[in-house]
Order: C-alpha cells, then sequence, then structure tokens
C-alpha cells in the first residue's frame, strides 16, 4: 500500500476510534489496537496513530514495523526523540514511558508478536532494517 493511502486508513482508523473510546477499531487481524499519541520531531505538535499492541510483563509492546518498508515510521522517529508519550486503550488515556528493546528482551518478544500476527515476519524479510520494538511503561 502507498504512503498516502496508509496515512488516509490510519486517519479514519483513528476518528473511528476516538469517536467511539475504542468500540470501533479496537481489534484488527485478531489483535487489540490501541491509539499513541507523539510529538512531532519537526513540528511539535501531537500527532496520533492507531497501532496493533500486546501486553506484556514489561509493559504494552508495539512494532515498527511500517509493512516492511525500507524505512521507519515517522511515529518511531517521534518516541525515540521523546519518549513520553500517550496511549489510549478504549477510552482510557494513560502516560507511558517508551522503550527501545534490545537483546535477549527483543528476542523474546519478537517471538511473541510474530506469534500474535505473522505478517511481522514477512514485513521483517522485505527490509535490510531490523523492526523495532517498542515497550511502553505506565509513568
Amino acid at each position: 500500500m502507498k504512503d498516502i493511502n496508509v496515512r488516509r486508513a490510519s486517519r479514519l482508523h483513528k476518528h473511528l476510534y476516538q469517536l467511539s473510546n475504542g468500540r470501533f477499531g479496537d481489534r484488527l487481524v485478531n489483535n487489540d489496537m490501541l491509539l499513541l499519541t507523539t510529538i512531532g520531531t519537526k513540528t511539535g505538535k501531537r500527532h496520533t496513530i492507531p497501532l496493533l499492541y500486546l501486553e506484556d510483563r514489561a509493559g504494552l509492546v508495539i512494532v515498527a514495523s511500517y509493512g516492511g518498508r525500507a524505512h521507519h515510521p515517522q511515529w518511531y522517529l517521534n518516541l525515540v526523540a521523546e519518549p513520553a508519550v500517550d496511549v489510549q486503550i478504549g477510552a482510557t488515556i494513560t502516560a507511558v514511558n517508551a522503550r527501545i528493546t534490545d537483546g535477549e528482551e527483543r528476542a523474546h518478544l519478537w517471538t511473541c508478536v510474530v506469534a500474535a500476527y505473522p505478517g511481522y515476519a514477512t514485513y521483517q524479510d522485505r527490509t535490510g532494517r531490523e523492526i523495532p520494538l517498542v515497550v511502553l511503561e505506565p509513568i
């Protein structure tokens, strides 16, 4: 899917989720969805995007796959620059800190995310970059 179409679909998904307090748009490809709000590195404005997530003992896990594109998604670059972000699950908005995983933790979580959505393995095969996994921990 072209980037412009991804942005349009994401914007529609976000609005349905927000208007319904998560009653619509809370599931996709048999996984739970949340809304992640970051601060733009260039604009300083708040940006909200719907993402699949998994719950793990470490926190909420999100995947910066961007469909296997060669570059990271902008939301990921935003949270690297400013890891204090907001998450909406249903009607509840929570302030969290984002932490990029590595080593054994990433390996364990990668197995979990691929089991939840096998498409992530396909995305990883499409790109030369290692797809980041991010843990969101309550502040």
